[in-house]
C-alpha cells in the first residue's frame, strides 16, 4: 500500500463491498494497518454478511443494512477492546464480507463408474453427471473452517471439496435406491431433492447449504445400452411370426416383371422359412437327450461306436477295454460302474483250448 493509500484511508469512513467478480465467497476489506475509525459507516448489501475479526477471534457479524460503527452496536468487539466509557478513537479489526447469494454454476460428475446391483440386469456400472447450487448459510463457520484469513476466497477453492462430497453421496444414493436401472430417469428429480437435503446436512459444519441439486443424466455401459435397444426393437416388432409373414407379403406386393421372378421366389421362400422358424412354439419340450456312444477294444481291435444296449452283443466282457467321451483313457469294463449291470448278464470270455 502506497503513502497515498494510507492518507486516503484516513478520510474514508465507509466500509462496504461492491462485488464485480461473480465468484468470490469471502472478501477482506482493505485498510491500512486494519484501522477503522469509530463512527464510520458500514454498508452491508443484500446477499452479504459483514464479520469483524479482532486479533484472530470472530467478534460481531452484521446482516444487510447501514450501520454507524460505535461502541453501542459493537457489543462483542467493545467487550474485547475494553471500551467501558465510549472510547472514540480508531480501532483495529479485520472486516470480512461474506457473500450469501446462491452460486449456481457448480458441475459434478462421476470420474469412475458406480457399481450397482440391478434386479433385471444384475451388476451394472453407472455414470452420472449434473449441476448443483451452493450458498453460505453461516458466515462465521465458513471463516473458521474453510476461508481462514484468505483476503479473497473464491468458489474454485472450495469446488473440489464440494465435488468429493457430492460424488460420495451419489454413489451411496445409487447403490441403495432400490430403483431398477430403466426407472432411474423417472426418479432423477426425487433423487436430486434427497441428495440436496443430505448434502446440506453434511456441510452444515462448514456453513454451506445445497439448495438445488440436479441429475442431468445417468448412463449405462455401451453393451447394456445395446441390449436395451434390442429389447426395445423386439417390443416394437411384437409377434415375430406375423412380422415375417408381413415382410413376405410386402415383397410379393412390391415385386413385378419377369426379371424379378427369381428374386421374388427367393424372397418368398426366405420369408416362409423365417416365419416357420419364428412361429414355432417356444413353450414346447426341449430336444430329447442323445444316448452316450461307447467304443470297445477287443483282441487289439477297436469297435464302435455303440449304444449302451448294443455293447453285450458287440463283445462286452469283464476284460474288454471300453471308452466314451469324457473318459481320460481306455479302461477295463469291470472298472466302469456304469456297465456293471450289463456285465452281470454277460458271460466271461471263453477260455482258450
Amino acid at each position: 500500500m502506497t503513502i497515498f493509500d494510507k492518507i486516503r484511508g484516513e478520510f474514508i469512513d465507509i466500509v462496504e463491498w461492491l462485488d464485480d467478480s461473480r465468484d468470490t465467497l469471502v472478501w477482506r476489506f482493505p485498510r491500512h494497518d486494519n484501522e477503522i475509525k469509530m463512527g464510520a459507516r458500514l454498508i452491508v448489501r443484500e446477499s452479504q454478511v459483514a464479520v469483524f475479526v479482532n486479533e484472530g477471534q470472530i467478534a460481531d457479524a452484521f446482516g444487510p443494512g447501514t450501520y454507524t460503527l460505535e461502541t453501542e452496536n459493537l457489543p462483542i468487539l467493545s467487550t474485547l477492546k475494553g471500551w467501558k466509557y465510549g472510547f472514540e478513537s480508531p480501532f483495529k479489526a479485520e472486516v470480512y464480507f461474506v457473500s450469501s447469494r446462491q452460486f449456481a454454476d457448480f458441475k459434478w460428475g462421476t470420474q469412475n463408474p458406480v457399481m450397482v446391483r440391478d434386479p433385471e440386469f444384475g451388476p451394472v456400472r453407472l455414470r452420472a453427471f449434473g449441476a448443483y447450487a451452493a450458498r453460505v448459510t453461516d458466515a462465521r463457520a465458513l471463516l473458521r473452517e474453510l476461508a481462514g484469513t484468505d483476503p479473497q476466497f473464491r468458489t474454485e477453492e472450495v469446488e473440489g471439496y464440494l465435488r468429493q462430497m457430492v460424488v460420495g453421496r451419489l454413489a451411496h444414493a445409487l447403490g441403495t435406491a432400490g430403483v431398477p436401472v430403466l426407472d432411474l430417469a423417472a426418479n432423477q428429480h426425487e433423487m436430486g431433492r434427497r441428495l440436496a437435503e443430505a448434502l446440506t446436512a453434511d456441510l452444515a459444519a462448514v456453513g454451506i447449504a445445497i439448495p438445488n441439486f440436479t441429475i442431468e443424466n445417468i448412463s449405462l455401459p455401451p453393451e447394456v445400452e445395446q441390449a436395451v435397444d434390442k429389447r426395445s426393437q423386439m417390443g416394437v416388432v411384437g409377434d415375430l411370426g406375423e412380422y415375417a409373414r408381413f415382410q413376405a407379403a410386402e415383397a410379393l406386393e412390391n415385386a413385378g416383371g419377369a426379371a424379378e421372378g427369381m428374386g421374388l421366389g427367393m424372397g418368398i421362400a426366405a420369408g416362409q422359412q423365417m416365419a416357420a422358424a419364428l412361429s414355432q412354439d417356444q413353450s414346447g419340450p426341449p430336444p430329447l437327450p442323445q444316448p452316450e456312444r461307447w467304443y470297445l477294444g477287443v483282441d487289439g481291435e477297436r469297435r464302435g461306436p455303440f449304444d449302451e444296449a448294443e455293447l453285450p452283443a458287440a463283445g462286452l466282457t469283464q476284460d474288454a477295454l471300453v471308452w466314451k467321451s469324457g473318459m481320460p483313457q481306455w479302461a477295463p469294463a469291470r472298472d466302469v460302474p456304469e456297465l456293471q449291470a450289463l456285465l452281470r448278464d454277460t458271460p466271461p470270455p471263453f477260455p482258450p483250448a
